[in-house]
């Protein structure tokens, strides 16, 4: 019995060690209380992969590893990988961000005419894995910033996202696609969490 007790100890530590850290930059989260809608956008330039030096060698290590098992499967592993972004990870972002206001007093959107912009930059990204008998959950940093549409250059707030995770589906994740939009679930979560406390 005690041994199962500090099992559990163990690993309530271990999730908190690896939970989501929010920190702010530029303004606070008060700055943001009277913003009622956002354009969203999402920026992946220079994105950091874990174990490569550039998502361009990770890009060709995914590829040439696929090829030698199925002649094509390199391309569409590259068609999937940025496809992913708008068809899994931004909408994933939206639903998650937009369903914390019961209301629906704060919203965001893409392509939207609105009098401020929340722009998505990741920072970094992992895809985790999971081969049955082991798995690891996707990691996700980025940086969120608001600003006025129409003055971009006078950042109102800013904040560095760390130690974001995505799992799901039970531990039958398969998909990395799908684990990673599960990382931009909690991101979009815990930031219109932090929103909701100011208003």
């Amino acid at each position: 019995m005690r041994k199962n007790v500090t099992i559990i100890v163990i690993c309530l530590f271990a999730s908190f060690a690896y939970s989501q850290k929010i920190k702010v930059e530029t303004g606070s989260f008060k700055d943001l209380k009277d913003i009622k809608a956002y354009a969203l956008t999402f920026d992946y330039s220079n994105l950091e992969i874990p174990k490569y030096d550039s998502e361009e060698a990770f890009l060709e290590d995914k590829m040439a590893k696929r090829e030698e098992k199925e002649a094509g499967a390199g391309e569409v592993f590259k068609k999937s990988w940025f496809a992913d972004r708008p068809d899994r990870y931004e909408p994933k972002f939206i639903e998650s961000f937009n369903k914390r206001f019961d209301d629906g007093e704060v919203k965001v959107a893409k392509d939207t005419e609105a009098q401020y912009t929340m722009l998505v930059k990741t920072t970094m990204m992992y895809a985790g894995y999971n081969v049955g008998v082991m798995r690891q959950n996707a990691k996700i940093e980025a940086t969120i910033s608001v600003y006025e549409t129409n003055n971009p250059s006078d950042v109102l707030f800013s904040a560095d996202i760390t130690k974001v995770e995505g799992n799901g589906a039970g531990g039958y994740d398969f998909n990395s696609g799908y684990r990673i939009s599960e990382a931009y679930a909690k991101l979009a979560k815990e930031f219109a969490k932090k929103i909701n406390k100011v208003i």
